[in-house]
């Protein structure tokens, strides 16, 4: 009887030790299931956009939703099969308590009554392991309840990853939909004020005669452009330090650091995801919207004179030059394809950061200078 007793106590107490750890966990597949919920009001906000009055507005919001829904999605799943993968690997350390603890119930469960209760040092001894064993049920209790929502979790975060592909891949093609709808409708509107006609010999012959970025920002300042409008916008200066990035993304390379080829840039690298729009942060003239040097698609903005904001690397531009655009306005996209649903959940168990595989470079010129675009945009978020 004494060594059943042992038995049941080491068997229960290093079960209940275990179990102890998890109880502090928070719910990973809460973040999953609630990526799931956005996903599909975004699939409902597309199918409403698709005929509302103001559709830009509209639309860019429903892209917006189904990239924080995919990337929460994502987050969501990284963080379940870390979970799954900690529960399976303490159960398995668990299994020789486990075997442990099964084997004593069942020996005491086949025992007759009288011969578990009766003790060799008579009716002082039964009592004593009477009330050892009233203390160790509770613990055996709630180490069996420990165990089984144990075995639950596992079970419901592998049936949550194996039901994620479909839900990506929904996802990536309603995304895909919501930008293409998107691209149409900029090409569609009509009713935004515009400061000057672009004239395109000119473009042209300054992009020719430019060797630099700086060069050619420079001459776009000092550019006189017949027939150009007075409008007034927001005072953007009030906000300088509290501008959110035009994108989701995250820090690559601050201003002044060198690249691997040792190239230092005044402005900001970001790292994005393939596909991912990019907006205005205030808003502002479009200046020019183009390929320029090696930048790729460059767009470049006028919150107001003497100020530019310089976004390049973009695969798609949005607008044309002297074009008046609200704050939140769609300017681009970002190149790349978009992940496939296989290549996200097979990047779903770590937190590498390689699905932000596009690069966008933000640069601040006030006057005819660059500035630190920290100065001006908040980048201390985690993209």
């Amino acid at each position: 009887m004494r060594g059943l007793r042992g038995h049941i106590i080491a068997a229960s107490l290093a079960l209940a030790c275990a179990s102890g750890t998890a109880l502090a966990e928070p719910d990973p597949g809460a973040a999953a299931r609630e990526a799931v919920a956005q996903l599909e009001a975004a699939s409902v906000a597309l199918a409403q956009a698709k005929g509302g009055r103001d559709r830009v507005k509209s639309l860019t919001g429903v892209v917006q939703a189904y990239e924080t829904g995919l990337t929460a999605l994502r987050a969501g799943l990284r963080r379940a099969a870390i979970r799954e993968a900690q529960l399976s690997k303490q159960l398995k350390a668990q299994e020789a308590e486990i075997a442990r603890l099964l084997g004593v119930l069942q020996s005491m469960g086949k025992g007759p009554p009288e011969v578990i209760l009766v003790h060799p040092g008579g009716p002082m001894g039964t009592a004593r392991s009477g009330m050892i064993l009233a203390d160790v049920t509770p613990a055996l209790e709630k180490s069996a309840a420990d165990l089984r929502r144990d075995l639950e979790e596992v079970t419901i975060l592998r049936s949550l990853q194996e039901g994620a592909a479909e839900t990506l891949q929904g996802g990536l093609e309603g995304a895909q939909d919501a930008r293409t709808e998107l691209s149409k409708a900029i090409a569609d509107r009509t009713d935004l004020p515009k400061r000057f006609i672009e004239d395109p010999v000119q473009t042209a012959l300054m992009i020719a005669s430019t060797e630099t970025l700086e060069g050619f920002a420079s001459a776009l300042v000092d550019l006189q452009v017949d027939g150009m409008q007075e409008i007034d916008l927001p005072d953007v200066m009030d906000r300088k330090g509290n501008l959110r990035l035009p994108v989701e993304a995250s820090v690559l390379r601050r201003a002044g650091e060198a690249d691997a080829a040792g190239i230092r840039r005044p402005g900001l690298v970001l790292a994005t995801r393939p596909s991912a729009l990019v907006v205005t942060p205030s808003a502002a003239t479009i200046r020019f919207r183009g390929p320029l040097l090696d930048y790729g698609n460059v767009m470049i903005l006028e919150p107001q004179p003497g100020v530019l904001f310089v976004l390049g690397g973009l695969a798609q531009v949005y607008g044309d030059a002297g074009e008046v655009i609200p704050e939140g306005a769609p300017i681009g996209l970002m190149g790349g394809n978009g992940l496939e649903s296989g290549a996200i959940l097979s990047q779903s168990g770590d937190a590498s950061g390689n699905a932000r595989s596009e690069t966008l470079y933000i640069e601040v010129r006030e006057g005819k200078a660059p500035v630190d675009p920290e100065l001006w945009f908040q980048t201390n978020e985690d993209g």
